[in-house]
């Protein structure tokens, strides 16, 4: 019996690297990286019925990997970014603003 692939393989590890790469982003990463470790879980648990039908099952554990690693990045810049926002000094933040718009001739 010839053995088969499992699906999405290669959309899980692209999605995690995505994730990764957006993760910088505010946190923009965590859909495709959520996404991507929930097709690697579905695979996974597919595997698991049929180990013997399948041959790229490290393949799918790669891109789980990456996805989770991607998933705790995201997770730590959102909380990152909720933490900048509420411990700014946001009149600071407006005066700066305002002197960044009067020097460049922008009036409100």
């Amino acid at each position: 019996m010839e053995q088969q692939k499992l699906p999405n393989g290669t959309l899980i590890i692209v999605l995690g690297i995505f994730g990764y790469l957006c993760c910088c982003f505010a946190g923009l990463g965590i859909i495709p990286s959520a996404i991507a470790f929930y097709l690697a879980t579905k695979s996974e648990q597919l595997y698991k019925e049929n180990p013997e039908l399948y041959e790229n099952y490290s393949q799918i554990k790669t891109g789980k990997i990456v996805s989770l690693i991607a998933l705790i990045l995201c997770a730590l810049m959102v909380v990152r970014l909720i933490y900048v926002l509420t411990t700014s000094d946001w009149d600071t933040l407006m005066e700066q603003q305002q002197e960044m718009m009067e020097q460049w001739g922008i009036e409100q």
